[in-house]
């Protein structure tokens, strides 16, 4: 480790905390519906679309009416995408003839993208036409980014409300985070990607000659307007198979920090938004405490690991920390830090290659979705999942002391309890089950290029990327195959809704019940003890569940590693 490495890391904390704020009042203007500066030139657009969809914006839903609405948004969503997959060959803007893609394919592939996930069993430069990648996924990074915004506000007003029977319109909330705040983000993030080299146009390739003589053929296409809202929206599908890691998607050291900080924006102002919306803003600082909190254990391990590199490389005579699937063009400091960025949020971009980590240093992308994708976690989706936790958290805390659990100002009982327990059980219960389906059958054993600890971590990871909607995989896994296309596809739909669905539930129960002003006996929410205990139960709830896998996996890799062992 370096003294720069370390002034990346806290340059990135340091700005993003002074980002907050600003991004949290934004964000607090589209919860409530009011006028920003951008109203007087967008404003006809979005009455526009009201009238043309016949959708009344003050109009509010229940919690059922709002989450019937969100699925059916997005089951339509993945029926458009698989049939623009499949279609590809008689659609236009495919000047390389790709013929259209096999139905596990598509049907993998729009699920992914319809969930926010982004996996992507293929190579986007070889496979896909400019309209797939414009028409079929591109359209979904907003969506779905905007569908994540969308539940974190109705959660919000669930929490803010007093004797409600509605948290919010799904269609207005969709359509206010999209106009008002990730398309013009996206505007200006895609031009500052043109400036610093990042393609945009409609030809898919071109021809050039080498310095060597050779003839080679370059991917070009609609990079840089893809590249700004999938790291915006925590999607992370590249638009090439290298992912950010190729020089047209990230070409230079301020690009990568651009991309990095703006992965975590939204995400970090949310939880003003959140402190705002139930009138306490040290609620919002509370819940940012405790993910910076887990965000810097997760960088420092996986910055010391990558620092300290390969022992069995060191043993034969070459020293330094391990550069082994990293660009040289960003070293190992920000090739960590990205890892655990992309990974703690919902993101899945990389630019180095987590199969190629150390044991331990691969560990902690692995830990970090493993933990719910609350660290920080996906827009919207991270903050939702984090209160989730936050409401095991006052229940621990009010059985400790002998009450009723409040959270700011709203009794939780036993059926917020139940709910969040049943949201937050769904990862483990998939993540374990299919990662020993796919561990004893053929099908998927023919899926890992390595044996052994590293061949199971590979499985797990896909697993645990896929149900944690974050995208990133260990590549060494051959995933293009009807079974893995189809399960992890089945993985991703349920990882991403069967939170949903119980969380806006927990929504509705909230709004209806009434305030209860905090007295001497509440337990605080607000300090260093429940910040510490928010740490602890995202720890513990979201950690050893998966104690036995990680031991299977990255740890007993470690041991073989340190003993000299390749698998």
């Amino acid at each position: 480790m370096t003294i720069q490495g370390w002034m990346l890391i806290l340059a990135f904390i340091g700005l993003l905390l002074a980002l907050t704020k600003p991004v949290g009042l934004w964000l607090f203007a589209l919860y409530e519906g009011r006028r920003t500066p951008l109203h007087a030139l967008l404003g006809p657009v979005e009455r526009g679309f009201y009238r043309l969809s016949g959708i009344d914006p003050d109009q509010e839903q229940g919690w059922r009416r709002y989450a019937v609405h969100m699925l059916i948004f997005n089951a339509a969503l993945l029926l458009f995408t698989y049939a623009v997959l499949r279609l590809q060959a008689m659609l236009p803007f495919n000047p390389l003839g790709y013929a259209g893609t096999s139905s596990d394919l598509a049907f993998n592939t729009a699920v992914s993208f319809t969930t926010n996930t982004n996996w992507q069993s293929y190579a986007g430069e070889s496979t896909l036409s400019n309209l797939a990648q414009m028409l079929g996924l591109a359209i979904h990074n907003f969506l779905s980014a905007a569908t994540g915004i969308a539940l974190a506000f109705a959660l919000f007003r669930g929490f803010a409300r007093r004797s409600a029977a509605t948290i919010g319109n799904f269609w207005a909330d969709m359509t206010r985070v999209t106009l008002y705040l990730l398309l013009p983000l996206c505007i200006l993030y895609a031009l500052f990607l043109i400036a610093s080299g990042v393609p945009q146009t409609l030809a898919q390739s071109v021809d050039l000659t080498t310095l060597e003589g050779a003839k080679q053929t370059l991917a070009l296409g609609p990079v840089a307007s893809q590249e700004a809202i999938k790291m915006l929206g925590t999607n992370g599908g590249g638009f090439f198979n290298a992912n950010s890691a190729h020089p047209f998607e990230n070409p230079t050291a301020l690009t990568n920090f651009v991309q990095m900080l703006s992965i975590f924006v939204i995400g970090f102002g949310l939880t003003w938004t959140f402190g705002k919306a139930v009138g306490n803003p040290r609620q919002g600082w509370a819940i940012l405490a405790a993910m910076l909190t887990l965000f810097l254990i997760g960088v420092t391990v996986t910055y010391w690991q990558e620092a300290a590199g390969n022992p069995i490389l060191h043993h034969l005579g070459v020293p330094g920390g391990n550069m082994e699937g990293k660009e040289v063009r960003f070293g190992i400091a920000a090739s960590a830090l990205f890892s655990v960025v992309t990974t703690a949020a919902s993101c899945g971009a990389v630019n180095a290659m987590h199969d190629s980590f150390t044991a331990l240093g691969g560990m902690i992308p692995l830990i970090n979705i493993q933990l719910g994708e609350v660290v920080v976690g996906g827009v919207g989706a991270g903050i939702y999942g984090f209160l989730l936790f936050a409401i095991l958290a006052v229940f621990v805390a009010g059985l400790m002391v002998g009450r009723t659990p409040e959270y700011v100002g709203k009794k939780i009982e036993s059926r917020e309890v139940k709910l969040a327990v049943l949201a937050i059980a769904v990862l483990p219960l998939i993540i374990l089950g299919f990662s020993a389906i796919a561990s004893v059958l053929p099908a998927g054993l023919a899926g890992p290029l390595n044996k052994g600890p590293h061949g199971f971590s590979e499985i797990l990871y896909a697993f645990t990327s896929a149900v944690g909607n974050n995208g990133s995989a260990f590549a060494g896994l051959t995933a293009n195959t009807p079974f893995y296309n189809g399960l992890l596809g089945v993985a991703m739909w349920v990882g991403r809704f069967f939170i949903i669905v119980p969380m806006l539930a927990i929504a509705g129960s909230l709004a209806a019940k009434k305030y209860t002003p905090e007295t001497a006996g509440s337990f605080p929410t607000t300090g260093p003890l429940w910040t510490g205990l928010l740490v602890g139960i995202v720890a513990v709830v979201g950690g050893l569940t998966f104690l036995p896998s990680l031991a299977l996996g990255p740890v007993a890799d470690h041991l073989a590693m340190i003993r000299g062992q390749l698998f």
